[in-house]
């Protein structure tokens, strides 16, 4: 097995939900650490992959909303200060696959499975051979304690229940 390391200048940890049932509000958590262990990342099904998202460094680019997601309202991050994934099983799908592993949100670990698109891999000027990845993830926040809403004058909620996840690699031999 080789490890592999992701570059995170190019990659994303990202998330959206609906916002008041109209829109959609993005964010990324900036702090996060991945491990991907693999013979060959052309052929993902022998892998190792592991992320720990640091749930202090939620940005959505607005403060106030980042400080009450930050809050016990949401993600409660003097209990919970890290979210992990922890891979299981990979099946390959043509050039793409179905990563499922345990997601621990809030302490409350749940199957999720990630649909993972294989993006390329070419080399860098520096010579340094690179694969970039694609996967995202469906899941309801409140299996995983993230409960708090608030109803509309109008109708429906302030906040949407489910959450799309989005990861965005590129990873390279360590």
């Amino acid at each position: 097995m080789t490890k592999w390391s992701v570059d995170q200048s190019h990659s994303t940890v990202g998330f959206e939900v609906k916002h008041m049932m109209v829109s959609k509000v993005k964010g990324q958590f900036d702090g996060y650490t991945a491990s991907v262990e693999a013979a060959d990342l052309t052929d993902l099904t022998t892998a190792s992959i592991a992320f720990d998202f640091d749930v202090s460094s939620i940005n959505t680019h607005s403060a106030d909303r980042d400080n009450h997601l930050k809050a016990a309202d949401f993600f409660d991050v003097e209990n919970f200060s890290n979210i992990t994934f922890q891979s299981g099983s990979i099946v390959k799908k043509g050039d793409d696959y179905k990563v499922t592993g345990d997601l621990t949100i809030k302490g409350i670990t749940k199957p999720v499975t990630f649909d993972v698109e294989f993006g390329g891999k070419g080399t860098n000027p520096w010579g340094v051979e690179v694969y970039g990845f694609e996967a995202e993830a469906k899941i309801n926040r409140e299996e995983f304690g993230l409960t708090w809403n608030t109803a509309l004058e109008t109708g429906g909620v302030l906040v949407g229940k489910d959450i799309k996840i989005k990861v965005e690699l590129e990873v390279n031999p360590v």
